[in-house]
């Protein structure tokens, strides 16, 4: 049975909500909605209602954010690297251009 902060949608199950998204991913709803408003993620899907659902690879995303952070990254700069394409989750590849 999901949580009701899961949405079973066809294909794309395990869509978690914003307040699970934070705490799997160990930040602040806060600090989560953050990153969003200064475009360092999206949501995976915006539901009709508004509500910002993540997956799996979103909260990964957002724990390399918290990574970087911590490890003395200004949010700015770990920005600036997503948008450069110098990150990459998959086996730490870099994005092909």
């Amino acid at each position: 049975m999901l949580m009701s902060t899961e949405v079973a949608l066809g294909p794309k199950k395990g869509l978690i909500a914003i307040g699970a998204a934070a705490k799997k991913a160990g930040i602040s709803r806060q600090s989560l909605q953050y990153y969003i408003m200064i475009g360092l993620l999206e949501p995976a899907k915006i539901t009709r209602t508004g509500r910002r659902m993540f997956d799996k690879r979103t909260i990964e995303r957002i724990k390399l954010v918290k990574k970087l952070n911590e490890s003395g990254y200004p949010l700015r700069a770990i920005r600036e690297l997503f948008l450069e394409g110098r990150t990459h989750l998959d086996n730490g590849k870099k994005a092909k251009k």
